[in-house]
């Protein structure tokens, strides 16, 4: 076994090598770019070396500094984590050639499986069924459009260096061919250095089903089990569980054994996932094969009870696998959610921002969380906007599912906005609950997922009155004691005004609307309070202990946690029934007739924080309403702004390759008359 690993990577992947290995008895040596340089990973490995600026090209993608940090550290191995370097065959290469075992499979097998066209001929001599397709190298758009025409539409353009989504687009017509083509193309350069695109039949409704599959250095392959993850956006899961529902033993049997033929037919060792789309009829197709370790690993580790990392470690130090085939079984069910920093209502549009306040589920034997970040830390622009994994498990699928609902509705997150009310909303969902799942699904029940937010009630700006002044008397009592004069009247907090009722009142502003709520001190009853809201009177006590509060509101006894952050307050209720109930407020200022706009009528915004890859029209152009006009990039995915009415272009602000700060004025719009 090694002695000491560099983990070449960052975030939650990072921090559970490290855990790992540590476990193992194997120190461990974390890389860091200046975006990263007080990220967890970077805290919890023995040592760190910083390896560049913070776009991933200065820093996490380059193979030298990489190389030069592990011999630096006396690393005998890297572990590539995901992303990143792990499935480059040139990286693997360095390793080899300076002494230093890379973690995962050889140079040959990264190949072979590196080229998703090279991949589709290497499996279909291996027997292994393929969706029909053009996997040719002959790139003419007129080629890749007429082989589109032949198998008929809808069809999937892909990337062949693609993953996790990037340079891919589903094609439904030829009229949008060459838009799509030259989108895929350009966001596949950006991503991999190479637009090499294939086209395949496009599936109307297949399950997405992968298999796990491991292999050592002595020829020994198993696979444990299946993932279903099938309900993705942009193309990237973002609930998987294991194992898949309804699947029977015949075929997973199948599959299983189809993956193993896959991985033996390029001599692969270590982890890696072969992907198969599942059709209705219970056929399946080869898509691809990951050769490493995949984000959703973690549900396969919980129904099978291995540490698929402890066996990448075993494995690559040259141990036989742990298990064989016969030895593994499957346990429960298990469901993981991808927390991302994401606008789900504006087309799951990355954020980027600092993460003010964070409370996550409690951890056990049925919830596991992994991540990389903690309150404070920022989500950067430069890399994936996933902050962490939330896992559950439990006997059956049912049982598994109420845990995960309930995981997100306690999650808590403030400061920026992600998709946790979303995937409560998503996994709560019948057709969800029912299994009645395929890669269409977010589209298919979109009526169902986004619902419309519960309106405002006058409980919660009641709590979040009292809260207000349970706060004001938590900092006067620290007030008091730090001074020492606890007698002093200046420290009272009843709100005593002579010959007038104790009262205070709080303009409270939810969204765009301000509400006014009137805390009256019950003078009849020490500790309780009478509330005037929306001409409501409710009588209350309460608690405050740091962010906790206990409460009862007209009977109604409840715990609530609120957290500040610059100047609003996020409060979570736990009897809240939806993920993205929690209200955020902020305490409204006097308005002084001060107007602060500015004449932005005309010009269209940056949605996000990111740099300008191109500007598809010329200024003077005249357009359509939707016309594309600009493409940004940002956390690795575009994103087209498009005319908002028919009109005509005067200016751009920004020229392709510069950086753009959300918010800022992309071009100036003439609407036509």
């Amino acid at each position: 076994m090694f002695d000491k690993i560099l983990i070449a990577n960052r975030g939650e992947i990072a921090c559970r090598v490290i855990r790992t290995a540590r476990k193992m008895g194997v120190r461990t040596v974390a890389v860091y770019s200046d975006a990263d340089q007080n990220a967890l990973h970077v805290s919890l490995a023995d040592e760190a070396v910083h390896i560049g600026g913070s776009a991933s090209r200065d820093s996490y993608l380059c193979v030298d500094k990489v190389i030069n940090a592990a011999l630096k550290t006396g690393a005998q191995a890297i572990h590539p984590g995901y992303g990143f370097l792990s499935e480059n065959a040139a990286f693997c290469d360095a390793c080899a050639q300076h002494n230093i075992t890379f973690i995962g499979p050889p140079k040959s097998a990264i190949e072979a499986m590196g080229s998703k066209s090279a991949a589709k001929q290497i499996m279909g001599d291996a027997g292994v069924p393929l969706v029909p397709g053009y996997h040719g190298e002959d790139q003419d758009p007129q080629v890749l459009r007429n082989a589109s025409n032949d198998m008929g539409y809808p069809v999937l353009l892909k990337a062949t260096a693609g993953g996790g989504g990037k340079g891919m687009r589903q094609v439904w017509s030829e009229s949008e061919f060459d838009e799509a083509l030259a989108a895929a193309k350009r966001e596949s350069l950006n991503a991999f250095g190479d637009d090499t695109m294939l086209v395949e039949k496009y599936l109307t409704q297949p399950r997405h089903v992968e298999i796990q599959v491991f292999c050592d250095q002595h020829k020994n392959a198993v696979y444990l089990f299946e993932r279903d993850c099938s309900v993705q956006r942009r193309h990237q899961k973002i609930i998987e569980e294991a194992p898949a529902p309804g699947m029977t033993e015949a075929l997973r049997s199948a599959m299983g054994e189809a993956a193993i033929q896959a991985a033996q037919a390029i001599d692969y060792e270590g982890a890696g996932t072969v992907e198969f789309l599942l059709d209705e009829d219970g056929s399946f197709y080869f898509m691809e094969m990951n050769t490493r370790l995949q984000v959703e690993h973690p549900v396969t580790e919980m129904i099978s009870g291995q540490d698929l990392v402890e066996w990448q470690l075993r494995v690559a130090s040259g141990e036989p696998l742990p298990c064989q085939q016969k030895d593994l079984t499957i346990n429960g069910h298990a469901f993981e959610a991808r927390i991302y920093a994401e606008d789900p209502s504006n087309d799951f549009l990355p954020v980027s921002g600092r993460i003010a306040y964070l409370n996550p589920p409690k951890e056990s034997e049925y919830v596991r969380i992994d991540t990389g970040v903690v309150a404070g830390d920022e989500v950067s622009v430069f890399y994936d906007p996933m902050i962490a994994k939330l896992v559950v498990w439990d006997e059956d699928r049912d049982r598994a599912l109420s845990r995960l609902t309930k995981a997100l509705r306690e999650y808590q997150l403030a400061g920026m906005t992600t998709n946790i009310g979303f995937l409560h909303d998503l996994a709560a969902c019948k057709p969800f609950r029912a299994a009645e799942l395929d890669t269409g699904f977010i589209e298919k029940h979109h009526a169902l997922i986004f619902r419309p937010m519960p309106e405002l009630s006058t409980f919660d700006l009641a709590l979040a009155g009292l809260y207000l002044v349970l706060s004001q008397q938590q900092q006067n009592e620290q007030h008091r004691l730090n001074r020492g004069d606890a007698t002093s009247p200046w420290h009272d907090t009843s709100a005593w005004r002579s010959g007038e009722p104790n009262q205070q009142s709080f303009h409270l502003q939810v969204e765009e609307t301000e509400h006014r709520v009137v805390v009256i001190h019950d003078s009849s009853e020490s500790g309780f309070y009478q509330l005037l809201v929306n001409d409501q009177v409710l009588k209350a006590q309460g608690q405050l202990n740091n962010h906790e509060m206990a409460v009862n509101i007209d009977g109604v006894q409840l715990t609530a946690h609120v957290a500040q952050h610059d100047e609003f307050y996020s409060v979570y209720r736990s009897n809240q029934v939806h993920a993205d109930s929690t209200m955020q407020f902020k305490v409204a200022t006097p308005d002084l007739g001060i107007d602060d706009a500015h004449g932005a009528a005309g010009s269209l915004t940056a949605p996000m924080n990111g740099t300008m890859v191109a500007l598809l029209v010329e200024p003077g152009q005249s357009v359509k309403k939707g016309d594309a006009l600009l493409v940004m990039e940002a956390m690795k995915m575009e994103h087209t702004v498009k005319a908002p009415a028919d009109g005509q272009v005067d200016t751009f602000f920004y020229k392709a390759g510069e950086l753009v700060e959300g918010g800022s004025e992309l071009l100036a719009f003439n609407v036509s008359e």
